[in-house]
């Protein structure tokens, strides 16, 4: 899937919530503040069983995440630690999110699970930045080996926990119980089809 892959497709969807930030001048930082606020108010929204108020709130988190980054781009101003910032709210967001909904409607196990993985999904790539390196940086944004690799991040998640939520809501067999599930073995494949990746192509000895 790797929607990531896609962001120059997606940007005609986000543009223009980005310019009218833009054009009220709110700064970046301040943006990636809403989207972690927004989704720290979906995981509290889904403790409490209001499904509606979660769905919205964790869309509305991830536009925001979204149009951070091409705010600052239209300014002309991305930061290292704006950079810094966005992964952090990213992975907070996460973690409340599959963590509340794995502890509510499925299981603390699962929860435990899918907190992990997920974490373990999106640091393998600054690990990677660290070690092997990257070729470019273009506007703050990293272009590394694992670029494209990862059948299911980030915006897969997101997707997903949205479709369960509405079967949750309608009353489905297959609610959010089998979702986060769902998204625990996914995240697990596609970590480790980029664990396969990385030992192909840097698994070898370098000659000295």
């Amino acid at each position: 899937m790797n929607l990531t892959g896609k962001r120059e497709t997606l940007k005609r969807f986000y543009h223009p919530f980005a310019y009218v930030f833009y054009k009220t001048k709110t700064p970046p930082n301040v943006i990636t503040l809403f989207s972690l606020l927004a989704g720290s108010a979906s995981a509290l929204a889904y403790y409490y069983d209001n499904l509606v108020a979660g769905l919205f709130l964790l869309i509305l988190s991830g536009i925001l995440d979204l149009v951070d980054g091409a705010v600052a781009r239209f300014m002309d101003r991305p930061t290292k630690f704006g950079a810094v910032f966005d992964w952090l709210a990213d992975k907070w967001v996460d973690g409340l999110v599959l963590g509340v909904i794995g502890f509510i409607y499925a299981s603390p196990t699962m929860a435990i699970l899918a907190v992990t993985l997920s974490m373990l999904h999106s640091f393998i790539k600054p690990v990677v930045y660290s070690e092997i390196g990257f070729e470019v940086r273009i506007k703050g944004k990293i272009m590394d080996p694992l670029e494209g690799v990862g059948f299911f991040g980030r915006p897969e998640t997101h997707l997903t926990l949205c479709f369960f939520t509405i079967l949750e809501k309608a009353h489905f067999e297959f609610g959010l119980s089998f979702g986060i599930k769902l998204i625990t073995l996914l995240t697990a494949l596609s970590l480790l089809q980029r664990i396969i990746y990385l030992y192909k192509n840097f698994g070898k000895v370098e000659d000295e």
